[in-house]
């Protein structure tokens, strides 16, 4: 068996993606290119995504990032032997913009096509930089829509989730809190630089769901960011300063205790000696720092891809594509459907 090409395209919310992984015989996955083009700017005047602007720019983009990934990679379209495409979960008129294009790619080159779940495409990512994950796994995944604990038994098999916000993901705190500090969109990077300055215990914030009678693997931070603003309001109406770096780290501080206690506390119910912590969030130093510390405590292998891998990209759609091949997986059909609302369970769509 010869070396396969597979090739990515994300689209889920506002990075369009192009990656492209060379698949080996004995089914390593190596990257070859990982291209994004992001709109970021256009949507932070309005302080979060604009599902329209959103899909204008993934049609502006596609073509000029297909040029540039496979140029990067060294290789042209003919070469490709397998395309996968985010089918869900995500924006509706953003995906439809990425499935539509992997349409016709796959049309027109007579190439397979998998319609993959985002979220697996996320846990993949981390296998582009350290190998193949173990038979059984844990993985927090934590974004800008999503913070859930999953159990994954097989990236091409089957992954469970175990927990999941119940109301604002981690990565909409950050973006709210951000807001309300004057603080730029997206919130997580300068909300994470900041507090660097900060006292991470200058502020008792509370621990949303940590309560013995609370769900185990479940996530809340809704109360948290309400918690942030009335201290604030508070603080504004007392006519004092508002420490920016402390509430920052303080914030900040609650939102790792929380993810980080309870990915811990899965693993050990669950006996497993390996955590990923993937997402565009995991990108943040305290959240991975003290992952880091909790997990050297209780015996557990930390894995966290590099920062690039970590935010929405092609190559992490490419890899998981990779291993639905290595796994001998069907194709999806050339009349797949968009999934906004997909489930992390399902990882192909059909």
């Amino acid at each position: 068996m010869t070396d396969r090409l597979i090739l990515g395209i994300e689209s889920s919310c506002d990075e369009t993606g192009v990656g492209i992984v060379r698949l080996g015989p004995d089914g390593a996955v190596e990257l070859l290119s990982d291209e994004v083009a992001s709109s970021v700017e256009q949507h932070a005047r309005f302080g979060g995504v604009v599902p329209e602007v959103a899909s204008r720019a993934h049609l502006e983009a596609m073509v000029p990032t297909m040029r540039r990934s496979l140029e990067i990679a060294g290789v042209g379209l003919s070469d490709i032997d397998s395309i996968a495409v985010t089918a869900g979960p995500g924006l509706a008129g953003a995906l439809l913009v990425g499935v539509s294009a992997a349409k016709a790619y796959a049309a027109a080159l007579g190439k397979p096509l998998y319609g993959v779940n985002h979220l697996a495409g996320h846990v993949a990512a981390d296998t582009l930089q350290h190998g193949p994950l173990p038979e059984r796994c844990l993985a927090l995944l934590v974004s800008g829509g999503h913070s859930q604990l999953l159990l994954v038994e097989g990236l091409a098999h089957k992954i469970t989730e175990l927990g999941s916000t119940v109301d604002d993901a981690a990565g909409e705190a950050y973006d709210k809190v951000a807001r309300l500090l004057d603080l730029p969109y997206p919130g997580g990077p300068p909300i994470d630089k900041l507090a660097k300055t900060g006292n991470g215990c200058a502020i008792a914030f509370p621990r949303g769901l940590t309560g013995p009678r609370d769900a185990r693997y479940d996530f809340s931070f809704s109360g948290l960011k309400t918690s942030v603003a009335r201290w604030v309001e508070k603080a504004e109406r007392a006519g004092e300063e508002i420490p920016l770096a402390d509430v920052a780290a303080s914030f900040q501080e609650a939102v790792a205790d929380v993810l980080t206690m309870k990915a811990i506390r899965a693993c050990q119910d669950l006996d497993i000696d390996t955590l990923v912590i993937a997402g565009g969030v995991a990108a943040n130093s305290r959240i991975s720092g003290l992952a880091a510390e909790r997990c050297a405590e209780a015996g557990i292998h930390l894995r966290v891809p590099r920062p690039k891998l970590c935010g929405d990209n092609g190559a992490m759609i490419a890899a998981i594509g990779a291993h639905l091949v290595a796994a001998g997986a069907k194709p999806s059909p050339i009349d797949l459907s968009t999934t906004p609302g997909l489930p992390v369970s399902t990882i192909q769509v059909f």
